[in-house]
């Protein structure tokens, strides 16, 4: 999985086609960019050459002298073995909204299976049948993404205006910002219980949002009927938040930004000099963050969207900071648990369209094999099928 691969993407999905197929991978944390070795096999070889994915068979003798390197307590590398393909479930609006989700298209890309869900059934309990949830770029607020101001007469936007209402109400909620907090404490539990979690864009810091206002009203009058609460700022309660705090709402509707989280519309970067960097974690030592930064590239990188960056001084103590602009106080990629689960969240809407607008064609990744933006993703995927290891402190 260094420069020699051919295509970064697809070898996650041969690694998680061996899963299926019943058969454990040994990922090779840190060893030439986080590489897998399986047992080999004729079908398994044949998977690679069909999907384009570069691949080397090694004699007994030699794996064993890469297990034994790897296990060399003077390098930072060490094994994880996985053990099963998790169960995976993408949260997602059915109808075709004017934008595309970066985790449906890499999944597609590496011929990784998912279902696809949504407020129905994530509502009448679904999500125990998953392993490993992902979280479109929803809003969680109920303020349909603020897009109010720019796109309140496209018809894109009033058809899912009308189609959320009436979901709401066939559910039994007054409101749409009611729904989706009744998803969100949905997916609470669902990770409190073990579940595995990750989200980009503005499904990360809406989500949290969503859980803070939880007993107050945040939306005005053109999204759900009746004014917000002008003290909802005071009624905040972060303690139901996975990531963020103390943060202040931007409760004006006609503003794109949901809080001071988001770096968007305040960061001065010029795109040539817009990158972030993954933080060398000890493979050894912090086995989950270094599963979650395997790359062949360690400086990724940086893409906008509706949520770009977080602001530090927002994160709750305790979270790990995966990826950051330590120039501009901002980080890009983040983890931690809750409960019995973990959670992760990405910045930005898509690793190869820098700046991705409403209608824009969706990436195609055949043109980007070996983006290190998305193999942030595919570690997230593989991250379930895991053997628990218990972490040193």
């Amino acid at each position: 999985m260094d420069a020699v691969q051919k295509d970064h993407l697809k070898a996650y999905g041969i690694a998680f086609w061996t899963l299926k197929n019943g058969e454990e991978v040994n990922w090779l944390l840190n060893y030439r960019g986080g590489s897998f070795l399986s047992k080999y096999s004729k079908p398994l070889e044949d998977e690679c050459k069909i999907r384009g994915v570069s691949y080397e068979v090694l004699p007994d003798a030699k794996v064993n002298s890469v297990l034994t390197e790897v296990s060399e307590a003077s390098v930072n590398m060490d094994v994880v073995k996985l053990e099963k393909a998790p169960k995976m479930a993408v949260y997602s609006p059915k109808n075709k909204l004017p934008w595309d989700d970066a985790v449906t298209m890499v999944l597609k890309y590496a011929e990784i299976p998912y279902d696809v869900l949504y407020d129905e059934e994530v509502i009448r309990g679904d999500l125990s049948k998953y392993d490993w949830l992902h979280m479109h770029h929803e809003d969680f607020t109920g303020q349909y993404s603020k897009f109010y101001s720019n796109f309140r007469y496209q018809q894109w936007y009033q058809d899912d205006v009308r189609g959320q209402e009436a979901m709401a109400h066939k559910l039994g909620f007054k409101k749409v910002s009611q729904m989706k907090l009744a998803v969100v404490q949905h997916i609470h539990d669902f990770c409190s219980n073990g579940g595995f979690l990750f989200a980009m864009c503005s499904g990360t810091d809406t989500f949290d949002i969503a859980a803070a206002a939880s007993n107050t009203d945040i939306c005005e009058s053109m999204f759900d009927g009746d004014a917000a609460d002008q003290r909802a700022q005071s009624k905040l309660d972060f303690g139901q938040t996975f990531a963020f705090q103390n943060f202040n709402l931007d409760m004006n509707p006609m503003s794109h930004q949901f809080s001071d989280i988001d770096m968007t519309m305040t960061r001065q970067v010029q795109r040539d000099q817009d990158f972030f960097t993954l933080f060398d974690f000890s493979a050894k030592w912090d086995v989950v963050p270094s599963m979650l930064t395997q790359n062949h590239d360690k400086v990724i990188k940086g893409f906008m969207g509706l949520t770009t960056a977080y602001n530090k001084n927002r994160i709750k103590p305790g979270v790990t900071i995966m990826g950051e602009m330590k120039t501009r106080n901002e980080a890009r990629y983040i983890h931690g648990e809750f409960g019995k689960g973990q959670w992760t969240f990405y910045g930005g809407h898509d690793p190869e369209d820098y700046q991705h607008a409403v209608g824009d064609p969706p990436t195609d990744l055949k043109l980007h094999p070996n983006s290190p933006g998305y193999r942030l993703i595919l570690n997230n995927v593989l991250f379930p099928a895991a053997k628990k290891k218990k972490q040193k402190t």
